[in-house]
């Protein structure tokens, strides 16, 4: 049975999972994660690719991120990224075979609803797993550059965050309470079974905008919406 074809949007950020083959882990060492961001920032930049969260956990990542007029840039980017990895993990363990399952999920996101909740989803992913009890405090995620513990000039801040507040330690302390608030079990459903099913993280009638622009009927299951955030 042929695969479905992936749903890349240009200009508009995506909710990628790449997992470790056979859920094995990926990243053992402090060396393995910095070698993967430095990586990460490479390719973004050289393709034009926003990078709006990231998070990376022992046996997966999770990536928001918009891959600018040309949606091919997704893949290439991806494809770059996950095969350094690889190749550098096999060289450390004299191993060799693939690091990663056979192909990464991603889901385009209706920008102007999910957004802001697809990045608190990816940087609360550490807290969910029990790995931490403050997420601002996660090493290997975007999530203490937002709330101004420390500085990442590659990370992109999109409208939605920025819009937060006017300035910077403002709009830090904003989105950290704003972490901190209840997530309704409706928005995890919905943005966890999009990217898993590879549709849209979006509502109805975004959904159906899409799909008279590429002339194909697109799907999405999920209820919610998440609440915006305060400002």
């Amino acid at each position: 049975m042929p695969r479905r074809a992936r749903l890349v949007l240009p200009n508009c950020p995506h909710h990628v999972i790449q997992r470790g083959h056979n859920r094995q882990a990926v990243f053992a060492a402090d060396g393995d994660y910095l070698y993967y961001l430095d990586n990460l920032r490479e390719w973004k930049t050289e393709l034009g690719c926003k990078l709006y969260a990231y998070c990376l956990m022992t046996n997966h990542v999770h990536l928001v991120i918009a891959p600018g007029d040309n949606p091919e840039n997704l893949g290439l980017l991806m494809k770059r990224v996950a095969g350094r990895q690889t190749r550098y993990v096999n060289r450390l363990e004299k191993r060799s075979g693939s690091l990663w399952e056979g192909r990464y999920k991603s889901s385009p996101i209706n920008a102007n609803e999910y957004l802001l909740a697809c990045c608190r989803y990816v940087e609360l992913n550490p807290l969910r797993a029990g790995m931490v009890d403050d997420p601002t405090r996660y090493r290997w995620s975007s999530c203490p550059a937002k709330v101004g513990l420390k500085e990442q000039a590659w990370l992109d801040f999109d409208p939605f965050y920025l819009s937060l507040a006017d300035t910077e330690s403002l709009r830090a302390e904003r989105y950290a309470k704003w972490l901190r608030e209840t997530v309704p079990d409706s928005e995890l459903k919905l943005i966890r079974e999009a990217a898993q099913r590879g549709q849209l993280t979006a509502d109805g009638l975004f959904v159906r905008e899409i799909s008279e622009k590429l002339g194909r009927r697109l799907e999405v299951r999920g209820p919610g919406r998440p609440r915006k955030a305060k400002k």
